[in-house]
């Protein structure tokens, strides 16, 4: 039976999660049956997650195969909702297009008396000494600035207030439709009058209203230098050097001392590097569907698990939230789900007799690891040690690494993920949150090097925010929302252990 404090950690978990879906039931409501579907996809993609992890919590075990049922009905839902919500979206969008037009030729029809009575009123041309003390200070060009000027209408963004910020220059006005048309047709007008020389961005400012500020292709970021090029080689050669460490610790020998014995610790190493390649060809790969550039790797070498992963820049301008959005999560969901496969091949290949031999108490260091090994292995993780192929070591360091880097701080993956999905200001909050934990955690258990080492690189390296997006004011879709929740969820899962008194109940460790 369990004791009180795991009783109601239990009924903690169970309450957050509901609170979670009722939150995003709250959100979903307002857009109707497009909110209900969208709320309904994420409902699907977590609920295997969520049923695995209960029904293990109360000790009924899921094996396998039927684990991977709930997969896969869960994703053969998330489809079939999917194609209900594109068919409910289409008809939603004729009817707003419908709507918006009508709206669009009441305005024209407003603003052309406005316009035609201000004409009339000779002082309507004056400017006002303020405006002509802004416009004088504003550094790009005067005849760039009216052409600029000229982009706008009442049917895009109907500007209101022109104000100088570093080099280009703010429009205050009232958007008129939606932000990604309007963004659109905006950029599409300037690059028509003025080439490639401004960068157009639609932006919140500090009261939420919508504004464009117009900025010189030459604040674009800037590509990496020759000095930056041979600190990424560098740190890729001292990468490679800890990771065959970390291969010869394993194997409980230090390599730089037995460097001979480097074929021993290859097939580690190369796990390594198949988790550490998997996660930047999956950034490489959504960067390349959106024409983004990224700039070369920085790795972070770790003697402790091989790696850290790679700091990597964006050397474009990303057009909207969901960009961003893609490009974080394809690093860490390519990586995740290759060590996903190689922890469970692992599992199914250990055997008496397999090359490495781990305490049983190696099994309560993560909560996914721990199920997962327990569904698999079954009463083989009650032996003080257990024999284990070595796709399981390097199937739980891909996993450790990835999970490193969907926390949601900073420009991490996940930190980037949180911007995306819910904005500058709640990205900046949970920065701070994982520091704070991160530091408690170092604090109370001052033995684990891995989190102190990370704590560091973040608040040195990686603690502030991306720039904005060219369209900043779009959110990514109610699906990444749940996505980004999912890969939270599992980030979570593997770096807290399971509790030492439910271990023990469940049959993990010795």
């Amino acid at each position: 039976m369990f004791n009180a404090s795991e009783t109601a950690a239990t009924g903690l978990i169970v309450l957050i999660a509901l609170g979670i879906l009722g939150w995003g039931f709250y959100r979903a409501k307002p857009f109707g049956k497009l909110g209900i579907l969208a709320w309904l996809q994420s409902v699907v993609l977590m609920t295997p997650w969520l049923l695995f992890f209960g029904l293990f919590a109360a000790g009924i075990y899921i094996n396998l195969v039927g684990i991977l049922f709930l997969i896969v009905a869960s994703a053969g839902l998330y489809i079939f909702l999917g194609k209900r919500l594109r068919t409910a979206a289409k008809d939603a969008e004729v009817m707003n297009s419908l709507r918006t037009r009508v709206a669009q030729i009441m305005e024209e029809s407003d603003s052309t008396e406005k316009i035609t009575a201000s004409d009339a009123s000779p002082a309507s041309s004056v400017p006002t000494p303020e405006v002509v003390k802004a416009i004088e200070v504003v550094p790009i060009p005067d005849e760039d600035l009216k052409t600029i000027k000229n982009i706008f209408g009442i049917d895009t963004f109907f500007a209101t207030e022109t104000i100088p910020y570093q080099e280009g220059v703010i429009f205050k006005g009232n958007l008129r439709g939606e932000p990604d048309a309007v963004h659109s047709r905006l950029s599409a007008s300037l690059q028509e009058r003025l080439g490639d020389r401004y960068r157009l961005f639609l932006v919140e400012n500090p009261e939420a209203k919508p504004v464009v500020i117009i900025l010189p292709s030459s604040n674009d970021p800037q590509t990496t230098t020759l000095p930056q090029k041979i600190l990424a080689l560098s740190l890729l050669v001292a990468t490679i050097a800890s990771s065959l460490e970390t291969g010869g610790l394993f194997l409980g020998f230090d390599f730089f001392n037995n460097p001979s014995r480097y074929r021993e610790v290859l097939p580690i190493t190369a796990g390594i590097w198949a988790v550490l390649a998997s996660h930047e060809l999956g950034h490489r790969w959504m960067a390349r569907r959106y024409n983004v550039r990224l700039s070369l790797p920085f790795f972070i070498p770790s003697w402790e698990i091989g790696s850290f992963g790679a700091i990597t820049r964006f050397e474009s301008l990303l057009p909207n939230r969901t960009v961003l959005f893609d490009i974080s999560l394809a690093g860490p969901a390519t990586s995740g789900i290759i060590s996903l496969l190689m922890l469970l091949t692992g599992l199914l290949l250990s055997h008496d007799g397999s090359l490495f031999k781990v305490p049983s108490q190696f099994f309560q260091g993560s909560i996914l690891v721990g199920t997962l090994s327990k569904v698999v292995l079954g009463s083989a993780l009650q032996k003080t040690l257990v024999d284990v192929h070595p796709l399981t070591i390097i199937g739980w360091l891909g996993l450790v690494l990835t999970a490193l880097n969907l926390m949601p701080a900073g420009l991490l993956d996940g930190g980037r993920m949180v911007q995306a999905i819910y904005g500058r200001k709640i990205a900046r909050a949970t920065t701070v949150a994982t520091l704070v934990v991160l530091g408690i955690i170092c604090l109370v258990n001052p033995g684990n090097p891995v989190l102190f080492y990370w704590a560091i690189v973040i608040l040195f390296l990686q603690r502030g925010s991306e720039r904005p997006s060219l369209n900043e004011i779009t959110e990514p879709d109610d699906a990444r929302a749940a996505l980004a929740l999912l890969a939270l969820f599992l980030m979570v899962a593997t770096l807290i252990p399971l509790a030492p008194g439910l271990a023990g109940r469940l049959g993990i460790g010795g």
